[in-house]
């Protein structure tokens, strides 16, 4: 099996400089998606076939099982598979994707890649829509048997009254489609070799042609326009919801999930409104995460809560742990087992132990904290020198004062207490009360300035 990606079009009504296979859906390019499925088919070569934004769409996915094949000028889409023809292998069949029809589903191109009969016969996706202005028709006999496929433009009133409609996707015998494309025409409305006339020239030739459908029409939907790209994001999102709680995952509304990657979650998992995941996140048992928030290439570990607004990025969580609300936990963050970070607290590049607390409006930052260490509120590491990072070590049973700065590299000591409002230099001596502030003076009869008339 070969498989063709047609990724050269502009798309012109996205209105954007981007490509438009490069277009996200899901938090990935377009084409990655279609890459994808086409991988599901075990295909032994996959031809892109890119135009429109020159280099940046094979550089933006760069694969090594992948040949890039320019079409320049684009001529239309028999012009395109004729560029990726001679690196096709033509003893197999080849299967025709499209790079903006992203959400093709692998079952699909298995049932259209048995309707050839191990490549022998013709094999096209259509499907029937309500509303089939602007696509080709398929035109059948009186016995049901495809015929041609009319592009809209080119249709007769009969025609275009028809509602089944040619995807753009099929399967085809790689010799005949050798033998069919250079002999294309481009005498249509658009002046293009359309791929579709090769269905024309089956049909002369006695070849049979198989008509596939898939499930859903939203299967062979392409993108067009930005209001295109968002109504399949949604259908995406709602198959990612559908598939978590058929997991057993609850979700408050499943409508208010945005999944743009691997979500991987254990028993009784719970997922408040409008919370996105981005990459890989693992969540362990009975782990709930509240609404709004931003989890990013991270693990969660079992009896953990993550509270509203918070942000999580490259972050390790261990179990029972309490974060947020308002938390953000940057990457190289890895917290032990019942660490609580609270709200306003900011993490980066650390390692909290177990039972450490940082309840309300501090900065951990490049420091190892150790087990059961309280950090009062306001307290900051002050780990950036203005050219080089340094380490702050908060040594076990710690205990930090509200409004504290620690100046890195400084290591307080094991079971050390510093005082509210100590700003420490110095390494903090273990089991001792640590105090750097100034003296505090009043000063009798005072009288605060008023303003003049």
């Amino acid at each position: 099996m070969n498989v063709v990606i047609l990724a050269a079009g502009q798309g012109k009504r996205m209105r954007s400089d981007l490509p438009k296979v490069l277009h996200r859906l899901a938090g990935r390019p377009l084409l990655a998606h279609v890459l994808d499925a086409a991988r599901a088919t075990g295909a032994k070569k996959i031809c892109v076939v890119y135009g429109h934004g020159g280099e940046t769409v094979p550089a933006a996915l760069a694969a090594g099982d992948v040949t890039w094949v320019k079409q320049e000028p684009q001529q239309g889409t028999g012009h395109a598979v004729l560029q990726a023809l001679p690196h096709l292998d033509p003893a197999g069949a080849t299967l025709v994707l499209y790079g903006d029809v992203p959400l093709i589903r692998a079952e699909t191109l298995g049932r259209l890649i048995a309707a050839t009969q191990d490549g022998r016969i013709l094999a096209l996706l259509t499907v029937h829509l309500a509303d089939p202005r602007g696509y080709g028709r398929i035109v059948r006999d009186e016995h049901g048997a495809i015929l041609r496929i009319v592009e809209d433009r080119d249709a007769s009133a009969a025609e275009r009254a028809l509602d089944e409609v040619n995807t753009g996707i099929l399967v085809a015998p790689t010799g005949r489609l050798a033998q069919w494309l250079p002999a294309l025409g481009r005498g249509n409305a658009q002046g293009e070799y359309y791929l579709t006339d090769i269905v024309g020239r089956a049909v002369a030739e006695g070849l049979p042609v198989s008509g596939v459908q898939p499930e859903d029409a939203w299967e062979a939907a392409g993108v067009n326009s930005q209001a295109q790209l968002a109504a399949l994001e949604r259908i995406h999102q709602g198959r990612s919801a559908a598939r978590l709680m058929e997991q057993g995952v609850g979700l408050a509304d499943p409508a208010r999930i945005d999944l743009r990657g691997e979500l991987i979650c254990g028993r009784d998992v719970f997922i408040d409104i409008n919370c996105l995941f981005e990459g890989r996140v693992d969540i362990g048992d009975g782990v709930v995460i509240g609404p709004n928030c931003v989890i990013r290439d991270c693990s969660i570990g079992a009896g953990s809560r993550i509270n509203a607004f918070s942000h999580l990025d490259a972050a390790q969580v261990g179990p029972a742990c309490s974060i947020g609300p308002y938390a953000r936990l940057r990457p190289g963050t890895v917290l032990g087992r019942d660490v609580h970070i609270g709200n306003f607290v900011e993490v980066k590049n650390s390692r909290i132990s177990d039972h450490s607390k940082a309840n309300h409006l501090s900065y951990v930052g490049d420091s190892e904290v150790g087990r059961r260490v309280n950090i009062g509120a306001g307290t900051i590491t002050c780990n950036y020198d203005g050219v080089n990072k340094h380490r702050t070590v908060i040594e076990d049973d710690a205990f930090i004062g509200s409004d504290t700065q620690l100046v890195a590299p400084v290591t307080v000591g094991r079971g050390a207490t510093l005082g509210a409002g100590t700003t420490l230099t110095g390494n903090a001596p273990p089991d001792a009360l640590t105090v750097s502030r100034a003296k505090q003076v009043t000063i009798a009869g005072w009288k605060r300035p008023v303003k003049k008339s």
